[in-house]
């Protein structure tokens, strides 16, 4: 969401059908040893003596501007409804990756805290309706175009936060850290990284019937831009195919509003008689919101946002585990096949997987069975990666917590929206 819009006067060459297609298949899928990581976290802005209440755009604007002045590692950005985002930047490690980033939102909280604010993780925001604070050419012409299919888009984009881990694409030759097989991996992996971190239920104070309502958004939204392309072997081709497909969310202009089109794909753009510059098409790739996102790396969207100050770690940790220890890899491969059988024909996150993953977290057997697996193999895996033991304790005390018993972090919520107490 926070990707920032190329200058409207770059690239201003413009290019052809066949020239995106190769262009999407150089810049999309980057392939070579899988040597780095990073993490993207959205956060919701809050009054820090009370959770409940947003903090007022003004308040927003003070702290944003503090915030900018801190040397900070991470790029920090802020979100339609002024979420913020703290992006780190690529890691050789999973110890670095943390370190960095748990630095940042250290002097991040610290700074706020001056302010009288405060950051939560929540998938979705639990309380308040969707506000926009940000009122900038992008967000109008977004607003504008998402409108058309429903009240979601405007959920999506100021009430929604999450954690996004973010991978090398792999290597270009077959195997278990082969581009292809992580591309699928990441496609049957995310079902069960949206149930076992599945953490928005509520939405305006009442329960939503998803322990994910943040992922349940990305469903009912556009399909066009939300949509996993196909699973067919050829990555680079299938996902060019998407690109090309994809409907114009709107056509940027130096002065004014941008222009929102009607249903006019990229494709069609560029057999106009206004073709498309490249800069154009580099603003498009930001308008596509699949829940796996090649961008020269992967980016894995599906996951909510965690609770507490450190629960980041935990998807971060779990999901590095899986892709980057080749025996973690290959157990994860084994256990989640089974699972693309009742996926069906059609695609992430529209498929009957992910909606029970959305609706049912951990409560449903197979992806809680598939969890356990997943887990326990991320566990084996942390120390040959280095991980540090604290990182390694807080992946064990979720696994007793959440895993094991079938839960995840929205049941908390739940439980305590009924009056119930939560499991220790």
């Amino acid at each position: 969401m926070s990707d920032s819009p190329s200058d409207c006067t770059e690239h201003r060459s413009t290019v052809t059908e066949a020239e995106v297609e190769a262009l999407v298949r150089g810049i999309c899928f980057k392939t070579g040893p899988p040597r780095t990581l990073g993490v993207e976290l959205e956060w919701h802005v809050h009054e820090l003596r009370d959770p409940r209440l947003p903090a007022r755009p003004a308040r927003l604007e003070a702290a944003y501007a503090s915030l900018r002045t801190l040397p900070l590692t991470s790029a920090l950005t802020v979100e339609p409804g002024g979420q913020l985002e703290l992006s780190s930047a690529p890691a050789g490690s999973l110890t670095e990756c943390v370190g960095s980033v748990s630095a940042d939102l250290g002097a991040v909280r610290a700074t706020l805290r001056e302010a009288g604010l405060g950051i939560s993780g929540f998938g979705h925001e639990p309380w308040n309706p969707p506000t926009r604070y940000l009122h900038e050419p992008r967000y109008d012409a977004m607003e504008t175009y998402l409108d058309r299919f429903g009240p979601e888009g405007r959920a999506m984009m100021c009430s929604s936060a999450s954690v996004q881990v973010c991978l090398d694409s792999g290597y270009e030759e077959p195997g278990p850290l082969g581009h292809e097989r992580r591309w699928w991996l990441a496609h049957q992996l995310g079902a069960v990284l949206v149930a076992a971190f599945a953490h928005s239920p509520l939405a305006r104070g009442e329960v939503t019937g998803w322990r994910s309502t943040r992922q349940a958004l990305w469903a009912a939204m556009d399909p066009g831009r939300t949509d996993a392309p196909a699973l067919d072997g050829d990555a680079r081709g299938a996902w060019a195919r998407l690109v090309l497909d994809a409907p114009v969310m709107c056509v940027r202009a130096e002065e004014g509003p941008w222009g929102v089109p009607g249903a006019m794909t990229f494709r069609e753009w560029t057999r106009s008689d206004t073709p498309p510059s490249r800069a154009d098409l580099d603003y498009h790739l930001t308008t596509l919101f699949p829940p796996v996102r090649p961008r020269g790396h992967m980016e894995l969207r599906m996951i909510d946002a965690q609770p507490g100050e450190d629960g980041w770690i935990v998807p971060l940790a779990v999901t590095t585990a899986l892709f980057e220890d080749p025996e973690a890899a290959e157990t994860a491969y084994r256990t989640v096949k089974p699972l693309a059988e009742r996926a069906g024909s059609q695609p992430p996150p529209r498929n009957p997987l992910w909606e029970a993953a959305a609706r049912d977290g951990l409560a449903d057997a197979e992806l809680r069975e598939a969890a356990a697996v997943c887990f326990a193999a991320a566990a084996e895996a942390l120390p040959r990666l280095g991980a540090s033991t604290e990182v390694r304790k807080a992946v064990a005390a979720y696994t007793d917590r959440y895993v094991a018993r079938g839960r995840c972090p929205a049941d908390d919520l739940l439980d305590l929206y009924h009056g119930k107490d939560i499991p220790a």
